[in-house]
Order: structure tokens, then C-alpha cells, then sequence
């Protein structure tokens, strides 16, 4: 096998699983330690690959964040479902905490009982704020002008203060690494609203799934129940199961008004 084939193959393999060793090279592809080594030097030159002693890993393809403007024109038709799903979980006279992902902001618009909602998302109390029976505390903070969400010391520290019945939390990635975001300060808030709450609700669309970010606010373990909108892989489901998390999946056409 010429090399230039050998190449797309051993980046074909690690897109499958994540790392190669040499000696797996040599295996999979008929060729000595040292034409395997100089496989490598070539992809990390061409920057496909990081090497690592005895071996190989894919690159981390660092995901930015769009601005919450951006993102909220691209509430797709899972994230309508999964917020649809999210909010049934609300019973009356709930006091709940919702966070400024705009997964959770889609439940708001499915949220019509008498309960109490804590948020530290301006878009989301907006949003809230034209329905007649949920009452709403915004809590205060810096306000992050990007994202559209308060956080700082002070809104960990008024959160302190409160004690619900459900906390329904967005992520950017949720893998054997727990819960990732990309932004610490985020993180940390998120992280607190778990702390005051009985039930811990995550939800996430099936893009979140096997992805590890900046920053873990949380373990896989810290959560009760995971919403998404498409069955995970059997792998991801096991590990669910290790960890006590209970997983459900929204359809689609439940999103629908």
C-alpha cells in the first residue's frame, strides 16, 4: 500500500477511534515500527494528527460558541421537541431554575402553569414575562452582552439563598468527561443552580453527545434525567446507565405548535 492511501486510512482509523499506536499500525497495515514512525511525522507535519509516545491522537477541533442572536435564529425543530419534552416535567406550584441556554429558553415558550422561575437569562424572563401565571425572579448580576446571561458572585451568591424542586441545564458537550461548557464563569453558575435543586435536568441535542469542552461544571453522575432528541450510541447509553442517568428521547414532531 503506498503511503499517501496508508495515510488517509490511519486518519480514518482515529476518526473511528480517537488514538492509534504504532504497533497498531504495524498490524493494521502490514509495515515495520519504523515506516509507521515516519507515517506520523508526515501527518503531524501536515498537522492531521498530535503525536504522543507510542503513538496518536486527532487534534481537538475547538468549537465557537455563536452569539445568542445567532443561535436563537437557529432553534432548530430538536431543540422545539426537547424543550417541548422539558417543559411537561413542570407540575404546578413547581419552583424551578432555568439557565440561559437557549435549548432551556425553548421550553419557556411551552411553560403556561403556575410555578416559580429563578433564571439568570434576560432573553428567557423576557420571553416569560408575557405569560400571565409563572412568576419569575431575574437573577442579578454582570451581565455577559454576548450571550445574554448575568452571572458573578452575586448571582452564586442569591442563589445560595433558594431551594427547587427541578434545574433544567444546557451544555455545550456531555461525554465520559461529565458535563462541558465553554465558559468558566458559566460553568460556575450552572454548576450552583445544580447544587439548590432536587432534580437535576439536563438538556442537550444529539450534536452535545460525545463531546468535551473548555471547562466541566459537572460529573455525569451529579445528573437525574437527560433529554435529547435522537437515541446515542450503545456505548453512550452504558454509560448512562453507570452513572444512574435516566434517558429520554423527544420526537421531533412533538416540537410542533
Amino acid at each position: 500500500m503506498a503511503q499517501e492511501q496508508r495515510l488517509v486510512d490511519i486518519v480514518s482509523y482515529l476518526n473511528k477511534h480517537q488514538k492509534i499506536t504504532v504497533d497498531e499500525i504495524c498490524t493494521l497495515f502490514h509495515v515495520s515500527r519504523d515506516t509507521a514512525r515516519r507515517d506520523l511525522v508526515k501527518l503531524e507535519e501536515e498537522q492531521a494528527i498530535i503525536r504522543t509516545r507510542g503513538g496518536a491522537l486527532l487534534p481537538k477541533i475547538h468549537r465557537k460558541v455563536d452569539n445568542y442572536h445567532n443561535r436563537l435564529k437557529a432553534v432548530s425543530e430538536e431543540k422545539k421537541a426537547i424543550g417541548k419534552l422539558a417543559a411537561s416535567f413542570v407540575r404546578e406550584n413547581d419552583h424551578i431554575i432555568l439557565d440561559a441556554s437557549t435549548t432551556v429558553q425553548a421550553m419557556g415558550n411551552f411553560i403556561n402553569q403556575e410555578c416559580t422561575i429563578i433564571t439568570n437569562s434576560i432573553n428567557l424572563a423576557d420571553i416569560l414575562s408575557d405569560k400571565q401565571l409563572p412568576k419569575i425572579h431575574l437573577l442579578g448580576g454582570v451581565m455577559q452582552k454576548e450571550h445574554r446571561y448575568l452571572y458573578g458572585n452575586s448571582v452564586i451568591q442569591r442563589l445560595d439563598k433558594y431551594y427547587v424542586d427541578k434545574v433544567f441545564i444546557g451544555i455545550v458537550g456531555i461525554s465520559e468527561k461529565g458535563l462541558t461548557i465553554v465558559d468558566e464563569e458559566d460553568g460556575a453558575v450552572k454548576k450552583k443552580m445544580m447544587q439548590q435543586a432536587k432534580q437535576v435536568i439536563v438538556v442537550g441535542d444529539n450534536s452535545k453527545i460525545g463531546i468535551t469542552d473548555f471547562y466541566q461544571f459537572a460529573e455525569l453522575s451529579d445528573i437525574d434525567l437527560f433529554i435529547t432528541d435522537k437515541e446515542p450510541e450503545e456505548s453512550f447509553i452504558q454509560l448512562l446507565n453507570e452513572n444512574n442517568v435516566e434517558l429520554i428521547v423527544a420526537n421531533r414532531k412533538d416540537g410542533e405548535e
